[in-house]
């Protein structure tokens, strides 16, 4: 007669094993979507995130237009011409008094990064139109000058400047 010890795995302790195993794989199969889908949706993530944008091709006199948090940043790489006009007008007796160098980052005066909607109603201004060679708003006559300063119109501010940092010399991160 044959007697099985105790500490010898039988067939019914393979099947516990065995339906322990299958109840793990499926506990983890329902909860991972079930912790998944409350995580934030992909655009909305991209949304609020940081932006970089490449200086490089931009060429003088140029603006390129960006999006970050869906508004349009305008990226200007100004001439010399153009930043000498800014820095010689009278900013004293501006609607929104405010000198050049307030509006550009040290070391980086030829590019001019601010937000795409017109102070007055949030129109998309036209770049290198009006008497100021700025910008100028078809909707209602603002008229912003190369710094983004207003300069004639009902905007009763200048263009906005987005928080932004330097990564490189051909490089900017917006936000």
């Amino acid at each position: 007669m044959t007697s099985m010890s105790s500490a010898e795995p039988t067939r019914r302790d393979f099947l516990y094993i065995a339906t322990g195993a299958v109840g793990a794989v499926g506990a983890v199969a329902v909860a991972v979507p079930l912790i998944n889908q409350m995580n934030p949706d992909a655009a909305t993530i991209a949304a609020g995130a940081p932006i970089e944008v490449d200086l490089a091709p931009v060429a003088d006199g140029q603006i390129l237009k960006v999006f970050w948090r869906g508004k349009p940043i305008f990226v200007r790489n100004r001439t010399e011409k153009e930043i000498k006009e800014a820095q010689d007008v009278n900013w004293q007796s501006l609607p929104d008094p405010a000198p050049d160098s307030a509006r550009v980052k040290k070391g980086h005066e030829k590019w001019l990064i601010v937000f795409g909607n017109c102070t007055h109603l949030g129109c998309i201004p036209l770049g290198h139109q009006g008497a100021y060679g700025g910008w100028f708003c078809p909707c209602h006559g603002s008229q912003f000058d190369t710094a983004g300063r207003i300069r004639q119109g009902p905007a009763p501010s200048n263009l906005p400047i987005p928080a932004y940092a330097f990564q490189s010399d051909t490089k900017i991160r917006i936000g």
